[in-house]
């Protein structure tokens, strides 16, 4: 397929957000290019985000159960031991294997892959918008082949297209004046290759990403401080859940320094000295790796967005319309680089949405019922507002939990940590907020979505028959309780 070929549809950028809606736009008929500057397809999610990390996390869940807690349930083993190499090959497996499916998929779609970095050089005389692609690499397919560059030789491929869509995701933000060295100050795309369990990791940062990856290695035996400059972690979720994942993660031998900020990072060799201050003076602590997971930015670099006069906000978030249309007529943006939460479900929902829109289809992405989801263990989870946001907004509301303690499944389990929360409006009983920390969060919140979704009220999810034993029957418990007809209460 020769470069010069026109499209509808120019994609840049092959993660959660870029490859489907390259794929639901060929659904639609367009003919569709992608391009992608990595060596393999799935952006940040699949390569360094939230697929190695949840494998990790799902390995070292393990190797806690088996060193802690497999002689509750009568299995006597010897004391489990680390093989960091085989866990992280495993982790490396899962990737490789998804990643390898999501090229199937495009080339399945008939969509045309091309290697490199795009530049956008805006409409020609026809109106067509021009990218030129400069090549890094060709890219590996499943079938071991490789994909075709084209003008191979060249090194710079033009593609022009009716209009691009712009979905090249997110970066990490470094700590001031602290600059990410791969080694000893780290984001989190290194923390998920150390070839070494760290005797103790520092961990700037109490988001998701920084939990989470402070759970992976406190859990294989590091000592873990998380250093937070909030007084409270995930500042978004609702309060009760946040507070009781606090005290979870506590328990299981996290450190937290909360309203702390760190001042500066000294490396001496291998090792680093963090200095901070809780705002009673100045402190330090030796340790040999800072993960700093402070939070990310828009990744636009190099993609030609101020020759073009494309609109960014202050936030350098890319200003788009309700078509996901940028200030640049034909060019279109989605995922972390417009406004809204950073996660892959939400990219890939704007994705599917734009192009449909494209198409003619009114399709719109119900921000209000996005979820948020914290792996850790426990999980936590929410959709909707928290009672923080509800009391603030002046909105009355009711409230109904029921904590796992008194569930049947997660006493089998031996997952009794945490509760599920239903907060609905006090007058028409419309659900408004689902907020759940314990076993399987991340799985029993997209009951809540589908409710929500459709207006569904309390009485609604108390009505509908939940299989027993199960985790779920602590979604109809806690809808039951918003009215106090819980029964197991």
């Amino acid at each position: 397929m020769p470069a010069s070929e026109h499209y509808d549809l120019i994609v840049v950028g092959a993660g959660p957000g870029g490859y489907v809606a390259a794929i639901r736009a060929a659904q639609l008929g367009m003919k569709v290019a992608m391009v992608e500057r990595r060596e393999t397809l799935g952006g940040v999610c699949l390569n360094e985000g939230c697929i190695p990390s949840k494998a990790l996390l799902d390995s070292s869940e393990l190797f806690v159960l088996a060193r802690d807690r497999f002689a509750l349930h009568g299995i006597a083993i010897d004391p489990p031991r680390l093989d960091l190499t085989a866990m992280m090959g495993r982790k490396d497996d899962v990737v490789k294997k998804l990643t390898e499916g999501v090229a199937y998929l495009i080339k399945k779609n008939g969509i045309a892959l091309f290697s490199g970095t795009a530049l956008l050089k805006g409409p020609g005389a026809d109106g067509m918008q021009e990218v030129v692609v400069k090549t890094v690499w060709q890219l590996s397919l499943p079938d071991g082949g490789q994909q075709p560059l084209h003008d191979e030789g060249a090194g710079i491929q033009r593609l022009y297209g009716k209009r691009v869509l712009l979905a090249t995701g997110s970066e990490p933000v470094a700590l001031p004046t602290v600059p990410f060295d791969g080694q000893v100050i780290v984001s989190a795309r290194d923390a998920l290759s150390f070839d070494r369990l760290p005797e103790h990791l520092i961990v700037a940062g109490g988001g998701y990403i920084g939990l989470e990856m402070g759970s992976v290695w406190r859990r294989l035996g590091a000592q873990v401080t998380v250093i937070e400059m909030l007084p409270g972690l995930l500042p978004t979720m609702d309060r009760q859940v946040s507070d009781t994942l606090y005290r979870s993660l506590r328990k299981q031998g996290i450190q937290f320094k909360l309203g702390t900020r760190i001042t500066g990072v000294r490396r001496i060799g291998a090792k680093a000295i963090v200095q901070f201050n809780d705002g009673s003076g100045s402190e330090e602590i030796d340790c040999d790796r800072v993960l700093v997971a402070v939070g990310r930015k828009p990744l636009t670099t190099g993609l030609g967005l101020e020759t073009l006069s494309v609109m960014c906000d202050e936030k350098g978030r890319v200003v788009v319309d309700a078509e996901y249309q940028t200030s640049v007529q034909g060019i279109f943006a989605v995922g972390d680089l417009v406004a809204g939460p950073m996660l892959a479900h939400k990219a890939s929902e704007e994705g599917v949405v734009c192009v449909e829109r494209m198409a003619g289809q009114r399709s719109v992405v119900e921000y209000e019922y996005i979820p948020g989801i914290c792996y850790t263990w426990p999980e936590a989870a929410s959709v909707g507002q928290s009672e923080e946001q509800l009391k603030e907004a002046g909105i009355p509301y009711m409230a109904g939990k029921f904590h796992f303690a008194a569930l049947g499944r997660a006493r089998c389990m031996d997952e009794t940590e945490g509760f599920v929360k239903i907060l609905a409006h006090t007058e028409s009983d419309r659900v408004l907020g689902v907020h759940i920390v314990g076993p399987r969060a991340s799985d029993l919140i997209a009951e809540a979505v589908t409710v929500m979704s459709f207006g569904g009220t309390a009485r609604d999810i108390a009505m509908i028959c939940h299989a027993h034993p199960t985790l779920a029957e602590a979604i109809k418990e806690a809808a039951m309780d918003v009215h106090k007809e819980a029964i197991h209460v």
